[in-house]
């Protein structure tokens, strides 16, 4: 079981379960927070990311772009530990996993909802499926040509955020794109600290992520910006809401970005670099938590 464990990556799940709690602590502050809901949102979420994590690990092997220059962690389908016949069978089951799981949710969550609001959502809730295979999958793969950083700010944030308090609520409060951006943003920030770490490699296969684009100084300046407009955006939301000091104890999250941004502008080994990585998305999860702490109170 250790390559499957190993391939399904259990350290990014923190950061997938991010945007999810970030939803439920936002319906939970408004009085509208259903435990079903929350269990089978994040049930839905776990499978998404298994799924993505698997397919970035099919896509990139079949697709050439894992070779001996790669610095991170190695991966199940390169190294021959799984084949890849059997990881594509393993992304068609999770595919049809999370679609049971993500219908299940609907139909729960919807339940009184107009009947357009489940179509849509279910629109939504297969792009995502389809996002997740597409990423280094396929003939075209969306990663390589630096489109990852947009879809993680899509469905790390927008989605993530909005889509899972309107499951609670059925109300939709476009306000919520601040914090959902902020969310959004930091989940960008984890996948621009992989794509440092691994400049070179990519650069040699010819996978055109943001850091290849515009070189490792510029893509640490990039970092620096993501950090900054994601702590920006759930300040002024905040202001916007104040309900008392205990509302702004996300602050406490805060150090630990620019702890991250400092590392990255100092570090030059993806070996120092891995690292960061897991913190970043650990702080993300500290950041959401203290946020709907804040909020909740």
């Amino acid at each position: 079981m250790n390559p499957w464990i190993e391939a399904a990556r259990p350290r990014t799940l923190p950061l997938a379960l991010s945007c999810i709690l970030m939803g439920c602590f936002l319906a939970a502050a408004s009085g509208t927070f259903s435990w079903p809901v929350a269990g089978l949102s994040v049930l839905t979420t776990i499978l998404l990311q298994v799924l993505s994590n698997f397919a970035n690990d099919y896509g990139d092997a079949v697709n050439g772009k894992d070779t001996e220059l790669r610095e991170g962690p190695r991966r199940a389908v390169h190294s021959g530990h799984i084949q890849a016949a059997t990881m594509l069978k393993a992304i068609i089951l999770f595919s049809v996993l999370a679609l049971i799981s993500g219908i299940s949710l609907l139909i729960i969550a919807l339940k009184g909802a107009p009947t357009n609001v489940f179509w849509v959502f279910l629109g939504v809730g297969i792009a995502c499926i389809i996002a997740a295979i597409t990423y280094t999958a396929g003939k075209r793969p969306y990663g390589y040509v630096g489109l990852g950083d947009l879809s993680v700010l899509i469905f790390f944030g927008w989605v993530g955020v909005l889509g899972s308090s309107y499951l609670h609520t059925h109300v939709w409060d476009w306000g919520l794109l601040l914090p959902a951006t902020s969310c959004g943003l930091f989940a960008v920030g984890v996948l621009n600290i992989n794509n440092i770490r691994d400049i070179e490699s990519d650069k040699a296969t010819g996978k055109n992520s943001i850091p290849v684009r515009l070189g490792r100084e510029k893509a640490i300046a990039y970092h620096w910006t993501i950090l900054i407009v994601g702590m920006l955006c759930v300040s002024v939301y905040i202001a916007e809401h104040f309900s008392g000091y205990t509302s702004l104890i996300f602050l406490l999250s805060f150090p630990l970005f620019i702890k991250n941004g400092l590392a990255i502008s100092r570090l030059k080994k993806a070996s120092e670099l891995d690292p960061y990585l897991k913190q970043m998305a650990l702080s993300t999860l500290l950041f959401v938590i203290l946020f709907g702490i804040g909020i909740v109170l």
